[in-house]
């Protein structure tokens, strides 16, 4: 389950905020049409997984940072828990929901 250990902040059309991860999201991916997204890994390791895309999914660890492109479906799975620093643009994000079990 995610948790916050403050509220997101958004400013200028961006939201900015640290995540504490310890299960996957409770959706398919995401996308952001306003903009690219920035995260930065404090702690623990995840796969971004870029969805619709030839691309591999891009192992990440603490240190590590990346720019996920104006447009681009991913998500980000959790290997170990983790806390990721985000900086998404906005508000114009969607969300894919889990693939039902029926």
């Amino acid at each position: 389950m995610s948790k916050r250990p403050d509220p997101p902040i958004p400013f200028s059309g961006v939201t900015f905020g640290v995540a504490t991860m310890s299960e996957n999201s409770p959706h398919d991916g995401e996308v952001h049409s306003d903009g690219d997204e920035i995260l930065y890994l404090i702690s623990g390791r995840v796969k971004i997984v870029l969805l619709d895309t030839d691309e591999e999914d891009i192992d990440v660890g603490p240190g590590d940072g990346l720019v996920v492109p104006k447009g681009t479906w991913h998500r980000v799975d959790i290997i170990e828990p983790s806390q990721i620093v985000y900086l998404t643009p906005g508000p114009n994000n969607q969300f894919r929901p889990l693939p039902s079990d029926t």
